[in-house]
């Protein structure tokens, strides 16, 4: 957890389903009955693969892997913007594609999926990143974090060059392709909401060489974030961005501090539009069947109320109006339904603004609780009640 200079990100390239195919993963191939001796194990487990025929799914994916590996190289030679970006959605349908193979290889209804062959695109890929692993530890770097298909890596004075060498080492090593996707400046890895002193996975902001900022696991990252908290952590984040390093983003944390200030400014003087302000909420359930008052369901059945069909998937939009009220119909407004007359809940949107301050600065001593007082004081505290 903390704060890294010099990062390096490397990635594995579509992970699953390269390794279903190269691996010939599929229904009928993992602990197939004509191939008991097979060479082809599946690591740990020792399962067979058959290496008689080439399964469905694997023979399948080769044509995905290929249009997609086409399609990126031709966003890369594209000078065209427009093109680019239409090769880039489209390369980009197709990675989803791939991921909803390996899902659906464990499914139990799938007709050629098989929970055995789910377990072992697992196996391979745990052996193939703890293999990754090892080659970079031997070579000198230290292994800073790591999730499914992508390690961040450090090793004092190494250069560009060096990352790319070792991904060209890893790929033929491997025989799965991984690449480097750049140098951070630095990189935050963030602590569990829940326990301070837990790592989790993927939660994480930091800035390219380039001045690309990437987040991920924060409130900027959720389809649920209102814009306004969403636009305020990323203000944030890119006044830190202007750091070279460590040191840097240290000193500019009062300025980051500064622009929450701004932020609740404008949300205590009720310069915020309300469109600015939406939840938006997808629902696990019909309205009907929510047994707690949470605002999505109290949202939907304003909107049933009104005569507009709302069923389980949905999305829902609404504004907090007043949290705390005990007549239910009075905390939230289903967007629809919000006019000139309504107005939002000023100190429950503070408090979500002040929350999302916290998730990416409380590594840092900045809780909520000391935003607050940073950020409140000497502001019209009879907004807030």
């Amino acid at each position: 957890m903390g704060l890294h200079d010099w990062v390096g990100e490397i990635d594995f390239a579509s992970m699953y389903p390269f390794l279903m195919a190269a691996r010939n993963i599929s229904a009928e191939t993992v602990l197939c009955e004509c191939c008991p001796d097979s060479k082809l194990r599946v690591p740990e487990l020792g399962y067979n693969v058959c290496e008689k025929r080439v399964g469905i799914v694997p023979k399948t994916l080769r044509l995905i892997l290929k249009k997609r590996a086409d399609y990126k190289q031709l966003r890369n030679e594209a000078e065209d913007p427009q093109l680019k970006e239409v090769y880039d959605r489209r390369q980009n349908a197709l990675k989803w594609i791939l991921v909803t193979c390996f899902g659906y290889l464990g499914y139990k209804n799938a007709r050629f999926g098989k929970v055995d062959a789910h377990i072992a695109v697992c196996a391979f890929a745990r052996d193939a990143l703890l293999r990754t692993a090892r080659l970079a530890e031997e070579r000198g770097f230290q292994i800073v974090h790591g999730i499914v298909d992508s390690l961040w890596l450090k090793k004092e004075g190494a250069t560009a060059q060096e990352f790319v060498e070792l991904c060209k080492e890893i790929t033929k090593e491997i025989g799965v392709p991984i690449s480097f996707e750049g140098r951070y400046r630095w990189i935050v890895f963030l602590p569990s909401r829940m326990h301070e002193g837990v790592p989790v996975l993927n939660r994480y902001y930091g800035v390219f060489e380039n001045g690309k900022i990437k987040v991920r696991g924060i409130e900027a990252r959720r389809r649920d974030t209102p814009n306004f908290i969403r636009d305020a952590q990323i203000d944030m984040i890119s006044v830190l961005g202007k750091a070279a390093d460590s040191k840097g983003f240290m000193a500019r944390l009062p300025e980051a501090v500064g622009v929450l200030k701004g932020y609740a400014k404008r949300l205590v003087e009720g310069e915020v539009t309300v469109e600015d302000l939406f939840v938006a909420k997808q629902l696990s359930m019909d309205p009907s069947d929510y047994v707690h008052n949470v605002f999505q369901a109290i949202a939907a059945m304003q909107l049933v109320s009104e005569g507009i069909e709302v069923s389980a998937g949905q999305t829902v939009r609404y504004l907090i109006t007043d949290a705390e009220s005990k007549r239910l119909n009075r905390r939230v407004r289903a967007a629809e339904l919000v006019d000139e007359n309504t107005r939002y809940d000023v100190k429950k949107y503070l408090e979500l603004l002040l929350a999302a301050g916290a998730n990416i600065l409380s590594s840092f001593g900045y809780t909520s609780e000391k935003l607050h007082d940073l950020v409140v004081r000497n502001q019209r505290q009879v907004a807030l009640h």
